[in-house]
């Protein structure tokens, strides 16, 4: 199951790409499941952010040093200067979601939800689980991004 394809957010058609894409069975990666919000650990993430009134949100992921800052049409507008400041601080890009990516994920669900900013953060490079070696990079690199989005907004 993967997680992050768990929330309400177009969920049914993050489950027609995907299953074009043949992930139709449970997987390591890229399977939606049955239904949004059906397992444990999507369960607890979505509620515990219904639960608290944050003002943003950060999905870390590790694959690529890109900054998602985008959910279709409901993204707010200060989002964008936020991704911005977080590039400038991390030296990670800012990138438009791929469409094949670009549904069902806590991000995406957050910014449809609240109509607030969320990001989705992908720390380091190369093939997961990323080795342990990349551990100081991605904290120097991400360590300003944490800070600020304590008191941003």
């Amino acid at each position: 199951m993967d997680l992050n394809l768990q929330f309400p957010a177009d969920w049914e058609r993050a489950k027609e790409i995907k299953f074009a894409q043949g992930f139709t069975t449970p997987a390591p990666r890229d399977f939606v499941g049955k239904a949004p919000i059906s397992e444990p650990e999507s369960i607890a993430m979505y509620n515990f952010t219904l639960n608290h009134n944050f003002n943003l949100i950060l999905a870390y992921h590790t694959q690529g040093k890109v900054i998602y800052w985008q959910y279709q049409n409901y993204t707010p507008e200060i989002s964008k200067n936020i991704a911005n400041t977080f590039s400038n601080i991390s030296g990670y890009s800012m990138e438009d979601t791929p469409y094949e990516s670009s549904f069902a994920g806590y991000k995406d669900w957050f910014i449809y939800q609240y109509r607030k900013p969320g990001f989705t953060i992908e720390a380091g490079v190369g093939e997961n689980p990323l080795p342990i070696s990349q551990f100081d990079e991605i904290y120097k690199d991400n360590i300003g991004i944490l800070v600020l989005g304590m008191v941003i907004t």
